[in-house]
């Protein structure tokens, strides 16, 4: 089991993030971060596999995963 750390603030929200994940652990937030922005959010169900797809795609580098 993974956790996943993401940035909010820095989050631009682009949800390339959310294309690539196999779980669908990853969501649009309904929140605005500082900028204004809608930023990604971690949904933790406990099947995240650590894949760090996510982390990879993200142009910004906002995510960390942990495993």
């Amino acid at each position: 089991m993974a956790k996943i750390d993401i940035n909010k603030e820095r989050c631009k929200g682009c949800l390339l993030c959310i294309s690539v994940c196999p779980k669908a652990m990853l969501k649009k937030s309904k929140q605005l971060n500082k900028r204004g922005l809608n930023f990604v959010e971690f949904q933790d169900t406990g099947s995240c596999v650590g894949c760090s797809l996510c982390a990879v795609i993200c142009p910004d580098c906002c995510i960390e995963v942990y495993k």
